[in-house]
């Protein structure tokens, strides 16, 4: 279940994917499979190479792209996510979301 995320990041997310850009989505989540994950960052793009190239620098394999949707996107969790996040500048995800290293 996700939740603490605002209509209008939902639609600049969507908006940037589709204009070919790499978008960034956080936001809380809640899974029993994942019971010590609270968030969960979407990295999408609809030009798959690209994201696939990306992805490579994190150690993001094709095969991890969610395709299910409209939106080619990987979901990612700590401690990943919080190195991605780092790594792309987007502190205020990090803070937002409480995104700790482990």
């Amino acid at each position: 279940m996700a939740f603490g995320l605002k209509k209008h990041e939902l639609r600049e997310w969507k908006q940037k994917i589709e204009a070919g850009g790499l978008a960034f989505l956080t936001h809380y989540w809640l899974d029993q499979r994942f019971p010590d994950c609270t968030s969960v960052t979407k990295v999408g793009c609809m030009d798959t190479e690209k994201l696939i190239n990306w992805g490579e620098q994190y150690g993001l394999k094709p095969e991890w792209i969610h395709h299910q949707d409209k939106y080619p996107h990987y979901d990612l969790f700590k401690p990943l996510q919080y190195t991605v996040l780092r790594a792309e500048g987007l502190e205020d995800h990090i803070k937002r979301f409480n995104i700790t290293r482990d």
